[in-house]
This record gives structure tokens, sequence and C-alpha cells, in this order.
């Protein structure tokens, strides 16, 4: 088949449709499977298309259930429990529509792979180099907390046995050998192990601090009760912090657009991320309410910390799976953005030549190496990625959704009668991007305060004494 021909049978697949109105994946009358993003796909290739629902769903909770999701204790602490409770929930609801929408949007363009393609829709060539550009980043300096997380969770089983360079060293190591796996289909048979050991660890925690006396950073000696609050009196900077802590916990949104891609059916999209959705937000709210409940003031960010140093080595044992797993996924995310770029249209995308390898290891190395400069060199690391998360992180998982309605339901709507669910769902719509402006301005000021703050604290320690992890 020549190239055109090729491009034609894209493009008829492109506009086919089912009998629910979703995309056919079909294949030509060589029996080649044609996909709207990656195209020819032949079956001695990359089983891009290969992920079942279940898997797809593991992988959407995996992108966001981690030690991150373990600064929710101590956000009720500075917003207080009743506040907490609503902005997790607030949230929890912003983030799953913004997760319906990437179904949605997906429907209405096949040729969709992730958010850099929305990008170029809604703003053309620059568009796409922003929204790109803001993702690669994001995951790049996560996938470097991912780096220092596992190092942490290494110096903490081995009480410190070697510098902590060599763990974050062990840590990117061992990122590039799994991140390399090609399909998200195999790595999500990995983040079933991730998952359990993270969830087992998070709950091992949870039980721990609520059989305990006291916690590992309460007063030891003499009475003690914990001294939680219903409602909190933070300053406006504190509470920005606190706030985007949670938005941090929910940010893997982004990531839905390629594991969407990757399904072998998309009309299952919606029931992962549904059930996503409804076990991380059970899974924050329990950790939240329990570990606040029983810690108070005492609580520890990541919360890990929070039931004294031997469960923390048991806690860190039992996640560090699940922190692997989490380092393979951010690594892959925007390696695999770059390589799809790079060889979209192309055969070698989809068929394992030269060119297909060469490129698919030196976007996972490129991504990798960054990473691990930026998780050795940069001190406060926990305060600079709490500001990429703000000033990128809202714009990725809740600004660009807003937007994102706007574009599939004005341009078709705009002569038909507008009715009532119209006018809800565009001043929804609306709400969302006003919401996520708000997070990002507000957040990036809180982040910078809390940098600012750190920096001027007379206890500031060296960076390789300060850092926690996420």
């Amino acid at each position: 088949m020549t190239d055109r021909s090729a491009n034609d049978s894209i493009q008829r697949v492109i506009s086919a449709k089912d009998d629910d109105g979703l995309e056919a994946i079909v294949t030509n009358d060589e029996g080649v499977v044609i996909d709207p993003v990656f195209g020819k796909i032949p079956e001695d290739g990359p089983r891009y298309r290969d992920m079942g629902w279940l898997g797809a769903s593991i992988l959407m909770m995996k992108t966001q259930i981690g030690i991150g999701g373990l600064s929710v204790p101590q956000s009720f602490n500075t917003l207080g429990l009743i506040p907490g409770i609503i902005a997790l929930t607030g949230f929890a609801i912003i983030t799953t529509w913004s997760n319906w929408m990437i179904g949605k949007f997906k429907r209405n363009n096949p040729g969709v792979y992730g958010i850099e393609d929305v990008g170029k829709l809604l703003f053309g060539r620059l568009g796409r180099e922003l929204f790109q550009g803001a993702y690669l980043l994001y995951y790049i300096f996560v996938g470097g907390s991912a780096f220092i997380s596992v190092a942490t969770g290494l110096d903490a089983l081995s009480d410190h046995g070697v510098c902590n360079a060599v763990f974050i060293g062990v840590a990117a190591a061992c990122g590039f050998f799994l991140a390399s796996i090609e399909t998200l289909s195999k790595i999500s048979w990995i983040a079933w192990c991730g998952i359990f050991s993270i969830l087992v660890s998070i709950f091992t925690l949870t039980v721990s601090v609520g059989v305990q006396n006291r916690p590992a950073a309460a007063p030891q000696f003499g009475p003690w009760s914990s001294d939680w609050k219903l409602v909190g009196n933070p300053k406006f900077a504190e509470a920005m912090s606190a706030i985007a802590a949670i938005i941090f916990s929910f940010s893997g949104t982004a990531a839905f657009f390629p594991i969407a891609a990757e399904m072998k059916d998309e009309r299952n999209y919606f029931k992962a991320m549904y059930l996503c959705q409804a076990v991380v937000y059970v899974v924050y709210l329990v950790i939240g309410i329990v570990v606040y409940y029983f810690c108070g003031s005492y609580v520890t960010s990541p919360a890990l910390g929070s039931a004294g140093p031997v469960l923390k080595k048991i806690c860190y044992g039992i996640a560090l799976p699940g922190l692997l797993v989490t380092t393979t996924i951010v690594c892959h995310l925007p390696a695999k953005s770059l390589f799809v770029r790079s060889l979209r249209g192309s055969q070698h995308l989809t068929t394992r030549t030269r060119t297909h390898w060469m490129v698919w290891f030196s976007c996972v190395f490129s991504v990798i190496i960054i990473g691990y400069v930026i998780a050795s060199a940069i001190p406060a690391f926990n305060g600079l990625v709490s500001l990429i998360g703000a000033v990128l992180g809202t714009p990725i998982c809740i600004t660009a959704y807003g937007a994102m309605w706007f574009y599939d339901n004005w341009q078709f709507r705009r002569r038909a009668d507008r009715g009532t669910w119209w006018i809800v769902g565009a001043g929804w719509a609306a709400f969302v991007t006003i919401v996520g402006f708000y997070c990002m301005v507000a957040g990036t000021y809180g982040a910078v305060k809390d940098v600012e703050d750190l920096y001027a604290s007379s206890n500031f320690k060296s960076c390789n004494e300060t850092r926690n992890g996420l």
C-alpha cells in the first residue's frame, strides 16, 4: 500500500462510526489494523491497542495514588477537617468531570493522542507547543520526585546506608529499565502489583496510627491527646499551598489521554474512569480523616513517618514496588509523547525497525537523565515541585477541559436551540476554567511563599537532609 492510499484509509477510519457513534478500529484489505492515532498496526509490531478496561482503570489509579496522596492528612491539618473534606470532595468532582471530558473529546476527535493534540485543536501550532511543553516539563519534574521517593524508601530501609545520590541513581536506573516497556497494556500488568503494594502500605499506616497511643512526632512522655480541628485558621498562602497539594493528588488527569488511546475498546473508558475516581476518592478520604484524627498537628508529610521509625520502615518496604511502578509510569508517559510525535505518520512508529528502537530508547533516556539531574541538583525540591504543580499541573488537569467543552459544543450548537442542559454545561465549563485559573495563580503564590519561608528559616538544612520525596 502506498503512503497516499494508507493516509486515505486512515482518513476513512477517522470518519467511520459504530452503532454507538464511537470511532471504529478496522482492518484494511491486507488484514492490517488501521488506527486513527497510530496508523497501520501490523501483527508483529507493538500492540498499542491491547489494554482492557480493568487494566486501564488500574493505570489511572496508579497515576494518582502514590506517596503524594499521603500529603492529604497534612492538608487537613492546615485547613481543618471540614474544609479539608470539602476541598477534597470538590476537586474530586472537578477532576472526575475533566476525566469524563477526555472520553467525550476523544469520541469527537479520534485522532487525539495526548493533551498536545488538544492544544493544536484549540489554539493551533502555538497551543500544541505550549500544551506539550507543560505536559513534558510537569511529568519530568514528577519523575524526578518519583526518584526522590524511591531513594527515600531505600534510605529508610537501609538506615541511611549510603549517600542519597546513590539511591537516586538506583531509582533512575530502575526507571529506565521499566519505562522502556513499549506499551501501556504491558505496564498495566505491573501496575497491579504497584497499586496493591501502595494501598497495603497506606492502610498499614492508617491502622497503625489508630492503634498506637500517639504519633511518632508527638511528645513521648506525659499525657497527650490529638489536637485535630474541625476548622483551621490558616493564612492565605498556607491554605492555597494545602489546596495545591490536594490538586496535585488528583493531577493524573492528563495521563488519561494516552491511556484511552491504548485501550482495546474505548467504549469502556468511562467504566474504567469511574472505578478509578471512586477508589481514589475513598482512599484519600479515609487516609485524610483517620490519620489526621489520630495524629492532629503532629502528622508528617508524607504521612508514612507518622507511625514511628519501625512502622515507617515497614510501610516503605511494602510501598517500594508501588513507588517503582509510579516511576515507571511517570517516565514512560513523557517519553511516549515525544516518541509518538517524532514518528507519527511513519511506518517506524508501529514497526520494530532500527529507527523505531533508536528513537524510543533515546526518548526514554532523555526523560530519565533530565529527571535525574533535577532530582540530584535542586535543593528544596518539594517546594519546587509544588510550584511546578501549581503552574503546570493545574492547567493540564483542570483549566484545559472547560475550553475543550466549548470547542466540542459551541461550534456544533451555536445555531441550535440551546436548551437548559446546554446552558448548565456551559456554566459548569466556565466555572471549571475560572477555578483552574484561580488555583494556578493563588497556588503559585502559596508555593513561592513556601519556598521563600523555607530558605529564610534558620532550620533550613542542606538539600540532602531536607528532601522527603512525594
